[in-house]
């Protein structure tokens, strides 16, 4: 790897830590700011949702702006935006404010987070890309899991703001840090923008996850619901028509005619519903159903988070030794046993076994999200990379955003049919939220076949690809 794509991944991975981080700090705290500003669960959701809808669209607006702007204004660019957004959400003094600091926050993290993957599939050889894509792992996948355990140290004394000023500083020191030593990296490519494919994402996914998040709050047949998602499927269509025949697409949709590509993006979807899940599940579960501190549910994830810190860097290695579809079947099969931990939680669980359950799911859960992502790659050919890395995270915010929403809303259809707002309805809706997710996550195991399992299959298929 070269020194400048060296000294710019470095800075990039920085910079993108925060911003990841930022997506579930606020899981933590969502108790408490449902009560400062006396909303509901469907409400507070978009503290999470929104970033990650936000989030989702950025991403695949990200293709075109790596193709035609350097890396390094890029990222100072985004990361400003990134800033300011800190700034509104530490200072807000209404929920309406709060939801737009954290859209803006989001919106900042959008292009930063493709931006590493980029960077880090051109810079390393195909030999050693398991091992670069696992140090990637560490900011995508350990700092989403470790944001709840700092929410909880923060809000065990102070205000939940602090979440918004931790990244404040950071933010600032990786714009200093960009501004001094990153190398700027030229493009010369001549590209339109694809606003028609922008306008109908947006419209399509916003009123998909609205009408998602309304489930439980409203009958089902209601413009709330029903109306939103016709309304969201009917932009959805509009977006898939107008880009199919697009000289310049807002996602080039070529992407999907790669098998490997479309198996590994499935399976990701499918675990990120159950990670970003569980990483709201249990902060209710510790201190509205069990009474605990913010500090005692954020280190309920901690030992996950550490899992994920230390096994990221040795699963991308083994992607690069072993077969990617034992890899999957093995740490499917260990996440499946962590969460049939989970379902048996009851109102007498000890944190220690919570914790269990967690760190279980955590170490499979790691041992599956580096290979199927190097996998998907892998698959694609050059001048398709952007495209492909803006897709597969897009798809992947997009899950955790609808997952979650779904989620959340089975704990909210349980409180009113077991003695509204009890402790009782809410502890019956994580135990279901917890065996949809066990559903979800056997349902990987139809996909799984369709890995290629040795890499002569991959190299004689990457020729017929």
């Amino acid at each position: 790897m070269k020194k400048g794509m060296r000294v710019t991944l470095f800075i990039v991975l920085f910079g993108s830590f925060f911003g990841v981080l930022s997506s579930t700090m606020m899981t933590t705290a969502l108790p408490s700011v449902m009560r400062v500003f006396h909303v509901s669960y469907s409400s507070a959701q978009w503290l999470t949702n929104g970033y990650m809808l936000a989030n989702a669209l950025m991403i695949p607006t990200s293709a075109y702006l790596m193709k035609k702007f350097s890396f390094k204004n890029l990222f100072l660019t985004f990361s400003i935006i990134f800033f300011v957004g800190s700034l509104i959400g530490a200072t807000a003094d209404r929920y309406l404010i709060l939801i737009a600091g954290r859209m803006i926050q989001a919106i900042g993290a959008g292009v930063m987070i493709p931006l590493v993957n980029v960077i880090a599939m051109r810079a390393a050889d195909k030999k050693h890309r398991g091992a670069v894509m696992g140090i990637i792992g560490v900011v995508f996948n350990f700092s989403p899991i470790v944001g709840p355990t700092v929410s909880g140290v923060i809000l065990d004394s102070l205000s939940w703001r602090y979440l918004f000023s931790l990244t404040i500083p950071f933010t600032l020191l990786s714009i200093i840090l960009a501004i001094i030593i990153m190398p700027k990296i030229k493009h010369e490519t001549e590209l339109t923008f694809n606003v028609k494919g922008l306008v109908t994402a947006s419209f399509g996914l916003l009123s998909l996850l609205w009408g998602f998040s309304n489930i439980g709050e409203y009958d089902f047949p209601s413009f709330n619901i029903l109306g939103l998602l016709i309304i969201g499927v009917l932009f959805a269509w509009l977006f898939i028509r107008s880009q199919a025949g697009s000289k310049n697409p807002f996602i080039n949709l070529n992407v999907f005619q790669h098998v490997q590509f479309n198996v590994a993006s499935i399976l990701n979807m499918i675990l990120m519903v159950t990670m970003y899940g569980n990483t709201i599940f249990l902060p209710i579960l510790v201190q509205n159903v069990m009474h605990k501190s913010a500090l005692i549910s954020g280190l309920v994830l901690l030992p996950g988070a550490m899992v994920t810190f230390f096994m990221s860097p040795i699963s991308g290695k083994l992607f690069d030794k072993y077969p990617v579809k034992n890899l999957v079947m093995i740490g499917i099969t260990i996440d499946c046993i962590g969460t049939f931990l989970q379902i048996l939680i009851n109102h007498n669980t000890s944190i220690l076994t919570i914790t269990l359950g967690q760190t279980i799911r955590q170490f499979g859960l790691v041992l599956v999200l580096i290979p199927i992502q190097t996998q998907a790659l892998t698959f694609l050919p050059a001048d398709l990379l952007p495209d492909g890395v803006a897709m597969y995270n897009t798809l992947r915010q997009v899950a955790a955003s609808f997952g979650t929403a779904l989620l959340i809303a089975v704990i909210t259809i349980s409180n009113q049919h077991e003695n509204v707002g009890t402790i009782t309805g809410e502890l019956v809706g994580i135990k279901l939220g917890f065996g949809v997710c066990l559903l979800l996550l056997m349902t990987c195991f139809i996909f799984i076949r369709k890995l290629y399992t040795t890499k002569s299959v991959v190299a004689e298929t990457a020729e017929t690809e």
